[in-house]
């Protein structure tokens, strides 16, 4: 497939952009996690991990396959919601990234007619995402909007710094790329899907992409023009939802297109250091014609103190 960037965009890429580094602040880790009844005991062991599929995009390093081990750990059902992010920052005051830039990227068919004179303009590399002043996690497209009836979606606009900074307030963390593939795959074997092979089931959707033509004009097929709730969909062979589709995860690891070889790769964490953090599982923008990154081995990568309104994450405990 004909290489093309991601559907995200880059903070560091934009002139609005402060060059200092925004630190995470120290949030004391509690003895036991918050949210408890969301996590699922995954057993581990061996997986075959990337693929070397004709639709996947090579310099992203999606292969070559290979054979990995991950030890047994809890995973969130679901990606952080609003309503648990809104819980974090009204116990801790902690303030995201979006907020101390004072914006952050929204995609340009969502922001409303009232936001447009707060445009501060657009990447030229992916044009579709407008840098929208006061954009943040509560403040989805810019002011005039609210999360109030999107509590149960997943929270946006978090950078990975934020998304490690809640990590920290509940007593969990965030998925290496090779515990999220793992768990992604919910038991399947090297299939494209969470659920398999086939986009769609009997002409049924099974995730949140983009449906039309791309960035121009979206069908809503699946349902969701934006994001959708948590638990849209059906859940994956190990009760994981919206593991494709919806928005990209976080994950704990520096991007490198480069694997170690190893017969068996024990438990790998990617590179000690890096520019870029991975995400994972494709968003709400993703489309076969353009970014086709909601395939699970495919990946992507981003600043630690980028955001836009297509970025989440979940999080994972140890066992």
């Amino acid at each position: 497939m004909k290489e093309k960037a991601c559907c995200s965009a880059k903070r560091n890429l934009f002139p609005l952009s402060e060059k200092e580094t925004i630190n995470v602040p120290f949030i004391p880790v509690p003895n036991h996690p918050k949210h408890r009844d969301n996590l699922i005991n995954l057993p581990g062991g061996e997986f075959l991990m990337g693929t070397d599929d004709k639709d996947g995009f090579p310099t992203d390093g999606e292969g070559p396959v290979r054979k990995v081990y991950i030890p047994p750990f809890a995973v969130d059902r679901y990606t952080v919601t609003n309503a648990e992010y809104q819980e974090f920052i009204q116990e801790t005051g902690y303030q995201t990234d979006a907020e101390r830039f004072g914006w952050s990227f929204v995609f340009h068919l969502l922001v409303p007619e009232q936001e447009k004179k707060h445009v501060a303009g657009s990447p030229q590399n992916t044009p579709w995402w407008l840098a929208v002043n006061g954009a943040c996690w509560k403040y989805p497209e810019g002011k005039s909007t609210s999360i109030e009836e999107r509590l149960n979606h997943p929270v946006i606009h978090v950078s990975w710094n934020d998304a490690i900074a809640y990590c920290n307030w509940s007593g969990k963390r965030l998925l290496s790329e090779a515990e999220w593939e793992y768990a992604a795959r919910g038991g399947l074997i090297q299939k494209k899907y969470p659920w398999g092979n086939k986009l769609t089931y009997k002409n049924k959707h099974l995730c949140n992409i983009w449906q039309g033509e791309f960035p121009i004009k979206n069908t809503v097929k699946d349902g969701y023009f934006s994001t959708a709730p948590v638990d849209t969909f059906e859940p994956n062979g190990f009760g994981l939802y919206n593991v494709a589709g919806n928005v990209w995860e976080w994950c704990q690891d520096w991007f490198s297109a480069d694997h170690p070889n190893a017969d068996l790769l024990q438990n790998p964490i990617g590179p000690s250091k890096g520019t870029e953090k991975v995400m994972k599982g494709g968003s709400y923008l993703c489309h076969q014609s353009y970014c086709n990154r909601y395939r699970v081995a495919a990946r992507t990568k981003n600043t630690p103190d980028s955001s836009t309104g297509n970025m989440g994450f979940r999080c994972a405990v140890d066992l």
